[in-house]
């Protein structure tokens, strides 16, 4: 088993606003669960985690089951990585509180594509048709590589003692993770033009990123769409909640917001 860190600092002050009163996105309600619970709850019930530990404003930690482990937030999401990493001493289990539809196969399958943890960072690539095929009419950020068309994911496997000499290039590729032209000229100039013509391998973004971040990266391919479902537009919600069922049944918050 290893363990699980949460973010779940982000104020609700951008696209997401309008739908919710709540002051954090973490708190964001579908149903009668917050985000963060459904997140927190694929985690527990997948039977790979020992400790989670959701890096989070105090109010956040008012949702949480007393078991699941807090530590405040800063201002930034890097800063919220930073004090989280700081109370890790081994390879851990990345997610943000963004993706309510995460389930436990999700999180398992994951941790399985990543092998023998050896690398110092995996991260996930969903192939477009897994995205497509679960959840038609769902709107991501795709980028075509050689090998297929992805969008990225929200799990990532991190061993903690590379995350503080790779802070500051990691806050501006985070910065520009949804914008794949500006990602690859930060990356590299041969990286764009491979990237425009579609013949860029994932094998030479694994290593310009390694480089660049001095530490071994690699990616996976993963099937699992959920890791790739993060919400952060009112579309988005929209579409967590049809999918969690609540436009046709009701259920009650016992059933959903409890914690093993």
């Amino acid at each position: 088993m290893i363990d699980a860190l949460v973010l779940a600092g982000s104020p609700n002050n951008g696209a997401l606003k309008n739908t919710s009163r709540e002051k954090y996105e973490a708190l964001i309600k579908i149903g009668p669960c917050s985000m963060v619970t459904y997140v927190v709850n694929a985690l527990k019930n997948s039977g790979q985690i020992g400790r989670i530990l959701v890096v989070a404003p105090p109010a956040v930690k008012k949702v949480l089951s007393p078991e699941v482990h807090w530590a405040a937030s800063g201002q930034t999401m890097m800063e919220n990585l930073q004090r989280g990493c700081a109370l890790m001493e081994r390879p851990f289990l990345l997610a943000t509180c963004d993706i309510p539809l995460l389930t436990p196969g999700a999180v398992t399958g994951f941790l399985g594509l990543c092998g023998d943890n050896r690398d110092d960072l995996y991260f996930p690539l969903v192939p477009r048709e897994a995205v497509e095929g679960k959840y038609p009419g769902a709107k991501r950020t795709y980028v075509k590589f050689k090998e297929g068309v992805f969008t990225g994911g929200n799990l990532f496997l991190v061993n903690p003692r590379v995350v503080k000499h790779c802070l500051g290039i990691g806050r501006e590729l985070i910065h520009l993770r949804k914008n794949p032209l500006a990602l690859a000229r930060r990356v590299g100039i041969s990286l764009l033009f491979k990237l425009l013509l579609r013949v860029l391998t994932l094998k030479e973004v694994e290593e310009r990123a390694s480089r660049l971040l001095g530490i071994k990266g690699r990616s996976v391919i993963c099937p699992y769409p959920e890791v790739g479902m993060d919400v952060d537009k009112p579309a988005d919600l929209q579409l967590a909640r049809r999918v969690l069922g609540f436009e046709e049944r009701q259920v009650s918050a016992k059933e959903l917001c409890r914690v093993p």
